[in-house]
């Protein structure tokens, strides 16, 4: 005992020296349980959290996304620090901020005489690809850990994805329903049926009540974020007032309970429907929260199982939820990873068009635009049939190139982070990647928007004309994509119905798509008001 007593005290500095750890927590690790802070000495480690410039501007963030990530990692970095930890955080305003990850992990490295970083691996590719660079930049090793939030790790993907001619989504789905032996009936699934998605496509009927969606209130610490973003990003799109996104695990488990008891049980029926003034439907919005870490994902399935037992919810309305989470989510997570970086590049329909100022908000007579547009604005949200089927299903139609839809769709969604956004939007949206996501290109006329939603009520177009200055542009955009795509997409079985259709055209019906689609075209360009 005594021997230890009488080591030189230049080795115990020496010792504490060699022990001193880096932990760097990102802004959607907001996670108490992430996998970086499993073994952390309250006594010698040093967690590192920082706003930093290259982040905020890769792509030009709407103002309440970088709000909301900004307010929601100082808050966790208090949480940290009231539990004891040593917290490095560094601000955006801070006048010695490096302005990049590496610039703040250097001076962290510095300042605390580090000799190791530990990390849960990035979420998105080209941060991840950075990381891989640190333990030969800084001389140090690091420790690049799973993120073990998700449901499906990237060998079990991969594993079932393996040999597989076409990866759809529905088969993984029941795969994962089973590993984690949610809503089923021994080895069946509950009810009888994987998939009640043929309940949920109700459109709106009059008189529907929509509850309030959860808000919370602005503390000092988010007033000075919004004053924050309102300083340095006054030329980034979108409304950063009112602002009302949950910030914190209390928030959000609040957030998660107000949706358990008053949205879900019209959840399922009406999670196709859109309603004008309606931004908020009967969705969740629960997305902010899970892709930061502030819910985990496996607790907000479970929490909608439970209220399917304990009869506060219906199987459609239960089941539709769970698979947007266990199913799609992590789906399109396996999908970015497994086919990164060369899925960024994809543009099998070869669109080249510009992205049109209307979705920057410049004025347009297509309601159904301007309205999702206009909310997209305000809060940083559109729910799923919006951005599909209508910001979405335009993008499609019209061929805008999917670089110019990528970012904004990255740009514009407070949930949007390029491992979820990319594979929606290529994939799902775009069919940019020629059928690896999804089985068919997901675009339609104007009938579907009429069908699910009130906004051709108040369009300038006519929804029921099909040809002409007065009809709807979904009408003849709709047949024009099929046609100029037709080399392409004639093959496919879903797609069969269409192209009968198509062949009983008679020649002055195609030619009128056609001389309607220059016309649009042609006023877009201009600049004119479409």
């Amino acid at each position: 005992m005594g021997k230890h007593l009488d080591v030189p005290l230049f080795f115990v500095e020496y010792w504490v020296y060699i022990m001193t750890v880096l932990r760097l927590i990102l802004g959607d690790q907001l996670s108490h349980t992430l996998s970086s802070l499993a073994d952390v000495d309250k006594d010698k480690d040093i967690i590192v959290m920082c706003e930093v410039w290259d982040e905020a501007t890769y792509v030009k963030h709407h103002k309440k996304k970088i709000a909301f990530i900004f307010s929601a990692m100082r808050h966790f970095a208090l949480e940290l620090t009231e539990k004891g930890y040593e917290v490095q955080y560094t601000k955006l305003d801070d006048d010695e901020n490096a302005g990049s990850f590496c610039g703040e992990i250097k001076r962290a490295i510095q300042k605390h005489k580090a000799s190791k970083i530990v990390v849960t691996e990035a979420s998105e590719y080209r941060v991840l690809q950075d990381m891989l660079t640190w333990q030969d930049g800084f001389g140090l090793p690091v420790d690049i850990r799973s993120d073990d939030r998700f449901l499906c790790t990237h060998e079990e993907f991969n594993a079932w994805a393996g040999g597989r001619k076409q990866m759809r989504m529905e088969y993984f789905y029941r795969e994962m329903r089973r590993k984690y032996n949610i809503l089923l009936d021994g080895d069946k699934p509950e009810g009888g049926s994987w998939n009640y998605d043929s309940e949920n496509r109700k459109p709106p009927k009059e008189g529907l009540v929509v509850p309030d969606p959860y808000t919370s209130n602005v503390n000092q610490i988010t007033q000075d974020c919004i004053e924050l973003v309102e300083d340095k990003f006054g030329d980034h799109f979108g409304d950063v007032r009112p602002f009302y996104f949950a910030v914190t695990r209390d928030q959000a488990l609040h957030a998660l309970d107000k949706f358990i008891t008053e949205r879900l049980t019209n959840f399922g029926d009406y999670q196709d429907a859109m309603v004008q003034g309606e931004p908020w439907m009967y969705h969740s919005h629960l997305s902010f929260y899970i892709n930061c870490g502030l819910l985990s994902p496996i607790e907000c399935a479970l929490r909608a199982e439970e209220a399917y037992y304990d009869d506060q919810a219906p199987l459609n309305a239960v089941e539709g939820f769970i698979r947007q989470i266990v199913g799609w989510r992590e789906y399109v997570r396996g999908i970015y990873w497994l086919k990164m970086p060369e899925y960024a590049k994809q543009n099998a329909l070869e669109a080249t068009r510009k992205l049109p100022t209307l979705y920057w908000g410049e004025a347009t007579h297509m309601n159904c635009l301007s309205q999702c547009v206009q909310e997209t604005k305000e809060n940083a949200y559109a729910h799923h049939i919006q951005r599909l089927m209508v910001l979405g299903n335009f993008a499609l139609i019209a061929g805008l190139h999917p670089d110019e839809v990528n970012e904004w769709f990255l740009i514009v969604y407070a949930d949007a982070f390029e491992w979820v956004e990319l594979p929606n939007v290529t994939g799902m949206i775009l069919f940019a990647d020629g059928g690896i996501l999804g089985s068919k290109p997901y675009a339609a006329s104007g009938a579907y928007i009429n069908r699910m939603s009130n906004y051709c009520k108040g369009c300038r177009y006519s929804v029921a004309k099909k040809n002409g200055p007065d009809a709807c542009p979904f009408n003849y955009l709709y047949w024009d994509f099929m046609i100029r795509n037709e080399t392409t997409l004639r093959g496919n079985q879903r797609l069969s119905m269409v192209y009968r259709n198509l062949d009983r055209m008679d020649e002055d019906k195609v030619t009128a798509v056609k001389d309607d689609t220059r016309r649009f075209f042609k006023a877009l360009e201009n600049g004119d008001i479409v």
